[in-house]
């Protein structure tokens, strides 16, 4: 039985349908020291009035989506911790299947609000239709918020569109009134489950000052490593004075101390509110993203959260090896009775392959730049662009692409620049991963 102070109350606010079907998920996480407190609203606008009745029962609130939230935040102060459930995610396909089996629009020539116009053509090319005709117009504030009912009947008036989505009931019912086909793409149960468990993780957190605790493993994962990442291996040590310095600039706002761990890994400890601050609400990792883009490697996160440095060390390790299950891909969050959370690297991450297959076109060029520099006699493998053009007889222009090209198949790791006397940006090593290639 869990004792009185793990419990947590969140608070749902949102339309009717949607804090009914959060409600049924809360009970199926079937967590006993979990209490929902529901406040039901007509119109966005009355975000806040509802959620101020319930504010003071409460732990922690849950919005049914950013445009409730926000209506809520800028209409006055809420003294517990709030999030809100993401728009779009696995919905979109969902509400498009609907459109087409219930014949309510042409998927290919419509309007879609909310949604950010790279996350709506990822979900074009998954499914396997053209994006073009397709307008979307994204939320980024209450403001944006006004705009998507005339966005979406404009559009249909001109005969552009055969249809609109929207994630506003309200701009749903106007433009259903106005006999425009339309449909609300409402969350999916994943993107529910998730935030209800961000909302306890924060409701943990901001109830019990000894529960803050944070306690970070970032780990170098084994698959990324060179055959020899030993103490003499120069790049590899260089490589590691490159990440501790990547996670040292993160950490500063967070004010978080990093301590080398072991060979391959950092200690990051900081507090429950500070964690939040740096992953926008417990919705994306920290680290994850900017290491990757900076130095190209795909980091195994694990977060551990608890009522002393040891429990949410415990937790952490048992985050990051769940992690280096996962790919390295995204974060996890372990915390108080086992809760678990995946964070991505980003609000619209698609994770890149960490590993290049046979056909691709980063395999090739490591494979023919590996077979140039047996020819020569060089075992080390570092090279640079003007190498690179100068081994592929190709432009520099051509070589710097193919580096990327390496990087983002996690086929080459770049290097800290090489001091230089000459007058300019010195040029910047790789190293390539040659044992990655398929045998």
């Amino acid at each position: 039985m869990p004792s009185a102070h793990e419990e947590v109350t969140v608070g749902v606010v949102g339309g009717e349908q949607i804090v009914h079907r959060t409600m049924a998920l809360a009970r199926e996480l079937d967590n006993p020291s979990l209490r929902l407190v529901a406040a039901v609203y007509a119109d966005e606008h009355d975000a806040h009035t509802q959620a101020s009745r319930i504010m003071s029962r409460v732990d922690v609130m849950l919005f049914a989506g950013p445009l409730p939230y926000d209506r809520a935040v800028a209409a006055g102060r809420i003294p517990v911790p709030a999030t809100y459930v993401p728009a779009g995610g696995p919905a979109l396909p969902t509400t498009l299947l609907r459109g087409v089996l219930e014949d309510v629009f042409d998927p290919r020539k419509i309007s879609v609000d909310t949604i950010s116009r790279r996350e709506l053509q990822h979900a074009y090319e998954e499914i396997g239709l053209k994006v073009s005709g397709v307008r979307v117009q994204e939320y980024a504030g209450p403001e944006s918020a006004e705009k998507f009912l005339d966005f979406h009947r404009k559009l249909y008036e001109q005969g552009k569109t055969t249809g609109a989505v929207t994630t506003v009931p309200s701009v749903e019912a106007a433009l259903r009134k106005a006999g425009i086909p339309t449909l609300r793409m409402t969350p999916a149960a994943t993107t529910i489950r998730t935030a209800l468990t961000t909302a306890i993780l924060m409701g943990s957190g901001a109830k019990l000052e000894e529960s803050r605790i944070v306690t970070m493993i970032v780990r170098v994962p084994g698959s990324a490593l060179p055959a020899h990442a030993s103490p003499s291996n120069y790049w590899y040590q260089e490589l590691k004075l490159s990440l501790h310095r990547e996670l040292l600039r993160d950490a500063r706002p967070m004010d978080a101390a990093v301590i080398p761990r072991d060979e391959h890994s950092f200690l990051v400890v900081t507090t429950m509110g500070s964690l939040r601050l740096a992953t926008d609400n417990l919705s994306m990792a920290p680290f994850l993203g900017r290491v990757h883009k900076e130095l190209g490697i795909l980091l195994e996160i694990g977060i551990g959260l608890g009522r002393s440095t040891r429990e949410a060390e415990v937790n952490a390790q048992s985050a990051v090896d769940k992690a280096a299950a996962d790919g390295g891909r995204t974060a996890f969050i372990i915390g108080p009775r086992d809760t678990v959370l995946q964070l991505p690297a980003d609000r619209s991450h698609r994770p890149e392959r960490s590993a290049s297959t046979p056909e691709s076109k980063g395999a090739q060029v490591l494979a023919l730049l590996a077979e140039r520099l047996d020819e020569t006699g060089d075992t080390e493998r570092v090279v640079d662009a003007e190498k690179v053009a100068e081994l592929l007889e190709v432009t520099l222009r051509t070589a710097r692409r193919s580096l990327r090209t390496l990087v983002d198949e996690g086929l080459a790791w770049p290097m800290p620049p090489s001091h230089s006397s000459k007058v300019g940006r010195p040029p910047r090593p790789y190293q390539l991963l040659v044992e990655k290639l398929p045998r």
